[in-house]
């Protein structure tokens, strides 16, 4: 074989594997652009199981990149349409996030306060107190046993949405 025979032998040969790194990078790069982002991945459904909640002490979980209050309301608390039942007990489920200016209210003893303008939430997270037009947004949830799914609309929901 001549010299010229063996040169474009091994010029297709890196061209051909020059191709295939190539494509394979490619492949690679299209497949991440079809898998979700690690965003939307977090905003799905965040389940909370409610069967460990302290009476008068709320806590918060993060849903969509936003605070959700959950409080176990106590004997003491008033009773809302907006409450969450299950069996004998009752909660309040709210975005944390003040309807002025979506400030993240502070629990103090028995209601939310907003230090930016001093807008008040009561036990229920209705606005009693300043400028905040409305009580705190419901975020969309179902029931299941004592766990909820934030992200789902279940018909405990739309019954608090329309109180």
């Amino acid at each position: 074989m001549s010299d010229n025979v063996k040169r474009r032998d091994f010029l297709g040969y890196s061209f051909a594997a020059v191709a295939a790194v190539g494509g394979a990078a490619s492949l690679v790069a299209m497949k991440q652009t079809w898998d979700p982002l690690p965003s939307v991945l977090a905003a799905g459904f965040t389940e909370v199981d409610l069967a460990n909640a302290k009476p008068g002490t709320p806590s918060t979980v993060t849903w969509r990149g936003k605070p959700i209050f959950i409080l176990k309301k106590t004997e003491a608390m008033e009773q809302s349409g907006r409450d969450l039942v299950i069996g004998s007990d009752r909660f309040t489920i709210a975005i944390g996030l003040c309807t002025h200016l979506g400030c993240i209210p502070a629990w103090k003893e028995t209601m939310w306060k907003c230090a930016c303008h001093g807008g008040e939430f009561n036990a229920s997270g209705v606005n009693t107190f300043g400028p905040p037009p409305r009580p705190l947004d419901i975020p969309p949830f179902s029931v299941k046993g004592t766990v909820i799914v934030l992200g789902e609309e279940g018909p405990e929901y739309k019954q608090m949405a329309q109180a």
